[in-house]
């Protein structure tokens, strides 16, 4: 049977972007057009994917608004010939289930994936991050990809990668191959955030991630880190120590991660996404180009100062 069900955790608190989230949550960040939450859930359904279980926290209500069908809303826009506006909301979609679930404790990402053990039950399954999008208005068959491998490979775990610069390994979960590494390879381990020196390769875990059932006995197995959390990426080891097959997918070109975790990445993905717009895009580019001669006198100015 075709893996159709995606757990999608949002309970983080999004500190690092305050007070821009204190009152909303950063999956709901508007990034170009629509929230992050939304480009999230257009990728998965564009993969197959046809019921949604989100891992929600306090102050979380506004995702479930955001994705529950507005009637009233919809019937305005008929009556009033707001054919534009009402093609928007293709994502309120009938064949599209949402299921919300809190995680009540902040005990790491683990422990969020494992709330979904009721709900999923004993079947494979897809985990996307929700402050992460992959690739720009959805454009990416990542998740299909992987789907497709575990169908067929009969693995246990598998996890999409990025190649992301050496000096910056020790932001992620990196990869440990075994073999030659291709655009799907075999994995030996998981190494969380190691040293330059140590880092086995440059490829970091992406946001994405198939699993099958037997990942929720591992996270029962994964012992409390730091802060009393329970990591995702423990138990992943675990289930390769035992025997499990774990396989990785690199990200193509055109499917870069944009993580919503802080201002610096959250600017960086708005301002892509607005670029990159169909209608203001081109406005935008020559807007950008009158400002660039201000910030190259900006950057002068600054050195001085920095030096």
């Amino acid at each position: 049977m075709t893996i159709d069900i995606a757990v999608v955790p949002v309970a983080g608190l999004g500190t690092r972007l305050l007070p821009a989230t204190k009152s909303q949550p950063k999956e709901m960040l508007p990034v170009g057009r629509k929230p992050v939450a939304q480009h999230v859930v257009d990728e998965l359904a564009g993969s197959g994917i046809r019921r949604l279980l989100f891992i929600t926290g306090k102050g979380k209500h506004s995702i479930e608004n955001h994705f529950d069908i507005d009637g009233e809303l919809v019937a305005y826009l008929r009556e009033t010939g707001r054919e534009r506006e009402l093609a928007e909301l293709d994502f309120e979609r009938q064949d599209l289930e949402f299921f919300y679930t809190r995680q009540r404790r902040q005990l790491g990402l683990g422990h969020a994936v494992l709330c979904a053990r009721p709900l999923v039950g004993d079947q494979p399954f897809v985990v996307a991050l929700g402050d992460s999008i992959i690739g720009i208005n959805a454009q990416s068959d990542i998740v299909r990809r992987m789907i497709e491998t575990f169908e067929a490979s009969r693995a246990d775990v598998v996890v999409a990668f990025e190649e992301v610069p050496r000096e910056e390994v020790f932001r992620y979960g990196i990869a440990q191959p075994r073999g030659p590494v291709d655009d799907v390879f075999e994995l030996e381990r998981l190494v969380e955030k190691p040293e330059i020196a140590d880092a086995p390769s440059n490829l970091a875990v992406a946001a994405r991630y198939v699993f099958s059932p037997v990942i929720f006995d591992k996270l029962v197995e994964t012992q409390p880190g730091k802060g009393g959390e329970i990591q995702l990426t423990d138990a992943i080891q675990l289930v390769l120590e035992s025997g499990g097959k774990g396989l990785g997918l690199r990200l193509r070109s055109h499917e870069r991660r944009f993580d919503i975790g802080n201002f610096e990445s959250y600017f960086r993905a708005f301002f892509e996404f607005a670029l990159a717009d169909a209608k203001f895009g081109p406005r935008l580019q020559q807007f950008v180009r009158t400002l660039l001669p201000t910030c190259k006198l900006s950057a002068s100015q600054d050195s001085p100062a920095q030096a």
